[in-house]
């Protein structure tokens, strides 16, 4: 993490059930001068970027390390939006709500300068698993498969449609799901093990302690790529360090890359409007509307425009008034895309829909 590579101190920290001595090496001005002294005497000697992962960050602390004026990094990794359904960093679950996410997202997009924009990594759980319609990957097929397919497009269009520097990383272009796991014995995490004595001596009962970490272990997406449907899904012919879910014969590469309705395609359409739109990659992130389980956000640019609708729920959803008015004074025209293949909301959206229009600017 690299908000923490200095300490002021070697005592003891405050007593703490974790991360304790954190005042001591969090963000401290110690770690700013190597981060500076880097960039003056390295980095800028060379075409590069650096982007750094933190730890516990907050905006200002954030803007410090990438502003540019700071000459320190260019871009970061913060955690906040991926925390907006759980109690404690990704642990303990809570009711997802589209309106923290958007106003989270508002706050870092128009927050920082320039974004690292991602929605997975090596420590977090699939994100549809955590976001979209796949929590269980045993129902993943209850309905063919249609609403986990729906969910990884929507995720992909509000990635995609953000400001900054998107990061996509390996297998959620194809929509790989969390691990289905059995039993903690399929757990090489060390965070996890350790997770699970501390809430044990919390007197936290098993199957409670094993909920949790099954959903929020880094193990979810360290499994192997799922390249095809044979042995170990393509991924090697010796012994993985971790099992492979058992969804691979149905998402894998080979299965999604001559599919023009799959994940894989749709993630190829939005990267190529991305590319053919400079508001798209740099315009302003206006926030638009927002309730439990859909929001509305505006990008903008020299006259150009576009709106995006998501629907983060399960149900059909009949917009209100208030959420018509907000999108409808910005669409005019049919969607640029959509993940149903539906060019206009005609008053509601469907169940994990995500809609994509141009606009026409007014005055």
């Amino acid at each position: 993490m690299i908000n923490i590579i200095y300490k002021t101190s070697l005592d003891d920290g405050k007593k703490s059930l974790s991360v304790q001595g954190i005042e001591h090496y969090k963000s401290q001005e110690g770690n700013h001068a190597i981060l500076r002294e880097l960039r003056r005497d390295v980095l800028d000697n060379y075409d590069c970027f650096t982007v750094g992962e933190t730890v516990m960050v907050d905006l200002p602390e954030a803007k410090l390390l990438c502003d540019k004026e700071c000459k320190e990094l260019d871009m970061l990794f913060y955690f906040e939006h991926l925390e907006i359904d759980r109690r404690i960093a990704r642990f303990i679950p809570k009711k997802f709500q589209a309106s923290k996410l958007l106003e989270l997202l508002a706050k870092w997009q128009q927050g920082l300068q320039w974004n690292a924009v991602y929605l997975e990594n090596h420590d977090q759980p699939r994100i549809v698993s955590h976001f979209g319609a796949c929590k269980n990957p045993a129902t993943l097929y209850k309905d063919n498969g249609e609403m986990w397919k729906r969910s990884a497009k929507l995720l992909a269009l509000m990635e995609l449609t953000l400001r900054g520097t998107p990061f996509i990383y390996q297998g959620q272009e194809i929509g790989m799901t969390n691990f289905d796991f059995k039993s903690l014995d399929e757990v090489n995490d060390v965070e996890s093990h350790n997770l699970n004595k501390l809430m044990k001596k919390l007197h936290i009962p098993a199957w409670l302690r094993w909920r949790w970490i099954k959903i929020s272990s880094r193990d979810n997406a360290r499994t192997p790529m799922q390249w095809n449907s044979g042995v170990n899904a393509g991924f090697t012919t010796g012994r993985p360090w971790l099992g492979i879910s058992r969804n691979y014969t149905r998402i894998n590469y080979e299965a999604q890359k001559n599919d023009p309705d799959s994940v894989l395609a749709f993630y190829k359409k939005l990267i190529q409007l991305r590319l053919s739109s400079e508001c798209l990659k740099s315009g302003a992130f206006i926030p638009v509307y927002a309730d439990t389980r859909i929001m509305a956000y505006r990008r903008e640019l020299h006259g150009e425009a576009y709106v995006v609708l998501l629907n983060f729920s399960d149900k059909e959803i009949q917009l209100s008034k208030k959420a018509r008015q907000a999108v409808e004074a910005w669409i005019s025209g049919n969607a640029v895309i959509s993940n149903t293949g539906r060019m206009a909301t005609a008053g509601s959206i469907l169940p994990w829909e995500g809609i994509m229009s141009k606009i026409r600017m007014t005055k």
